[in-house]
């Protein structure tokens, strides 16, 4: 694999905190890494510490599925990888070529919670099951896509929630995902300032509606209560 066989992709609304750790982060653990962050608007200082820390900043409307589009449209690596800006892989460039050496065509990573506790612990243990059962990750997860074939398939759904899961859902139909053996870490901060059981049920009721019908601009409404 060559140093411009893949390209990292972030986008971001308002999250100079994350960046300013995430960016330096990937700059050491994947040298080789193309870094495009996509800026959905914001007003913090996002944009001035991605202009330091990527090799590409692009702006674009809100929403992450355009963002991450965008992204991948301008993006010269072979493989895809969709980073959220609150997540943090816990492996190296060296396990991640060697995958990409396999010539797999998706997949996604086993996420862990950043806080402590009993309760984080049975979530994230949870959610990996459920992901390896049912072909189905979430952004926090990772999400790593050949490029070609992800812009094939016609990338991203673009609409305001749930393209994470739309996309597994559509991509599963034509070759199962490789789950692959290692991890990345995501903010607990949800769970940690709405409260575990509160977050828990608010998400499962959000995915029961999607399944049921609901269209993602309306599940947006009530996620983010505008």
């Amino acid at each position: 694999m060559n140093p411009a066989a893949y390209s990292i992709v972030i986008p971001v609304l308002n999250e100079c905190d994350a960046s300013e750790h995430l960016l330096p982060a990937l700059r050491r653990q994947f040298p080789a890494a193309e870094v495009l962050v996509v800026d959905g608007g914001s007003t913090d200082s996002s944009v001035a510490r991605a202009l330091r820390s990527s090799d590409q900043l692009l702006i674009c409307k809100p929403g992450r599925a355009s963002q991450m589009n965008l992204g991948a449209r301008a993006a010269r690596g072979r493989y895809l990888l969709f980073l959220h800006a609150d997540t943090l892989p816990l492996f190296s460039e060296e396990l991640l070529l060697n995958w990409m050496a396999m010539q797999f065509r998706w997949g996604f990573c086993r996420v862990q919670l950043s806080g402590a506790g009993a309760a984080l612990r049975i979530i994230e243990c949870a959610m990996n099951v459920r992901s390896r059962l049912t072909g189905v990750a979430t952004g926090d997860q990772l999400l790593v896509v050949r490029r070609d074939w992800f812009l094939e398939q016609g990338a991203f759904a673009e609409q305001p929630l749930m393209e994470d899961v739309e996309i597994c859902k559509r991509l599963r139909r034509i070759v199962s995902p490789a789950v692959l053996d290692a991890v990345v870490q995501t903010s607990s901060r949800r769970w940690e300032e709405q409260g575990v059981v509160s977050t828990v049920l608010r998400m499962w009721a959000l995915r029961l509606a999607y399944v049921c019908g609901v269209s993602p601009r309306r599940l947006w409404q009530f996620y983010y209560g505008s």
